[in-house]
């Protein structure tokens, strides 16, 4: 699934994102785009899920695609 997230301006925000999804799933396989903001993600989690544990680190959904 993609994600669009709003907020990301650093290194730092890649890997608190990263880590966010990856605490929910370890075997979840994170790719973020810090200039687009898009965050690719292939896990077990929801859309619902991964969108909540992204606002929960601090950052803004902005929309999913499967």
């Amino acid at each position: 699934m993609q994600v669009q997230v709003e907020g990301m301006t650093c290194g730092h925000c890649v890997k608190a994102v990263t880590r966010a999804i990856t605490e929910c799933d370890a075997s979840a396989k994170v790719n973020v785009d810090l200039g687009s903001g898009r965050v690719d993600v292939e896990s077990r989690l929801s859309p619902t899920e991964v969108s909540t544990a992204i606002t929960d680190a601090g950052y803004t959904v902005k929309g999913t695609q499967a």
